[in-house]
């Protein structure tokens, strides 16, 4: 399992598998790969049981086995934000120089969500978003982060999210709203920790 876990490009694979079910197509063009490569770090990775597949007609459907998986992503995560100098520079320079604020909870979100004083944006693309996110959240990549700051007021509370542990787009979307003056941070994990949480998920049309 650690000898799957340590090649890049499984990282982003069991990232896109955290999202959903997906075939090797779809997971080649997500993840930059060529599909014989795709398909052999797929091999490791069932190899060390951290995916399974099934078949849908002709096409093979992979998903995570366990979802304890992203535990031990986040974990990985975790032990290098706190041990390692470089994750501390690339963090920082996700930041444009600056500390960046503490993460929200997934249950202080899920609170204000409740009362209805938090704006959600869900930075991945478009097609992520149509196939769950969470309740009230507003799609926005980081090319459309104008045209939705038209749509905010200047006092919004806004949280980001993305894919999980490794997804940098938050980052950069929470650094390129707070250089704007708006109060914004990031979520503590992504949509895939959301759902583990068993909280609300919903599709888009």
């Amino acid at each position: 399992m650690a000898r799957a876990l340590s090649a890049p490009a499984r990282l982003s694979i069991l990232e896109q598998l955290a999202q959903g079910e997906r075939g090797v197509e779809a997971l080649a063009d997500k993840t930059g790969l060529t599909l014989a490569n795709c398909s052999q770090h797929l091999q490791q990775l069932r190899r060390a049981a951290l995916v399974t597949s099934r078949r849908e007609g002709k096409a093979v459907i992979y998903r995570l086995t366990d979802a304890k998986t992203l535990d031990l992503m986040d974990l990985l995560r975790i032990v290098a934000e706190r041990n390692l100098a470089q994750v501390e520079r690339i963090l920082r320079g996700l930041s444009g120089g600056e500390e960046a604020p503490d993460p929200v909870s997934r249950a202080d979100l899920a609170a204000r969500l409740a009362e209805g004083s938090v704006t959600v944006l869900d930075i991945r693309p478009a097609d992520e978003f149509a196939a769950g996110h969470i309740p009230g959240a507003l799609n926005a990549t980081l090319a459309d982060l104008e045209q939705v700051l038209i749509m905010l007021p200047n006092d919004a509370e806004i949280v980001a999210y993305c894919r999980g542990p490794y997804c940098v787009y938050a980052h950069q979307a929470v650094a390129a709203l707070r250089k704007r003056g708006l109060n914004a941070r990031r979520l503590d994990g992504g949509l895939p920790e959301w759902r583990k949480d068993g909280r609300p998920v919903v599709t888009a049309p």
